[in-house]
């Protein structure tokens, strides 16, 4: 199959689709370059080109961090994509718009060391805060394994309130 024919302006032409939690899991699985698929989602929203492959997906679920699981906010825990342009930007856009349609009324992320946050600017999303390295998520009362996310510091944004 032949790669999908760029718009005038040379970019693929995105729109956005359904995409079941299993299916946006499996994507992750096969895209993301140091995540696994979380474990639960609120919804999913993918990104498709005028062929219809599913190009890109976004997945969002309750916050990770306790202090923010409020029942208002939601928090965008992956995106992946197949390197297409400008597909984080559209999903972010529409991982908020879906959020507010369904009453939350805040939706967080974050980025790791390294990841410049073009698309969560391009989609009006703002930084809060930065947060330094942990030493990871293992203690001795609840044990886990380092997935190579610790020791890595993170920047937590948060979706524009006027989109």
């Amino acid at each position: 199959m032949s790669a999908p024919a760029p718009g005038p302006d040379g970019a693929v032409r995105l729109h956005l689709v359904p995409v079941r939690q299993k299916d946006a899991k499996a994507f992750v699985t096969a895209w993301h370059r140091h995540h696994r698929p979380p474990p639960g989602a609120v919804f999913c929203v993918g990104a498709a080109d005028q062929d219809g492959i599913l190009r890109a997906v976004a997945i969002v679920g309750r916050p990770v961090a306790r202090m923010f699981d409020n029942g208002q906010t939601l928090e965008v825990v992956r995106t992946a994509t197949d390197g297409v342009r400008n597909a984080n930007s559209l999903l972010y856009g529409a991982a908020w718009r879906a959020a507010k349609a369904l009453g939350y009324t805040r939706l967080i992320t974050y980025t790791q060391h390294g990841e410049s946050g073009v698309s969560l600017r391009a989609a009006g999303w703002r930084v809060l805060a930065q947060r330094p390295p942990r030493r990871g998520w293992d203690c001795a009362s609840r044990p886990r394994a380092d997935h190579g996310t610790d020791h890595v510091a993170r920047t937590l944004w948060e979706a524009p309130t006027l989109l």
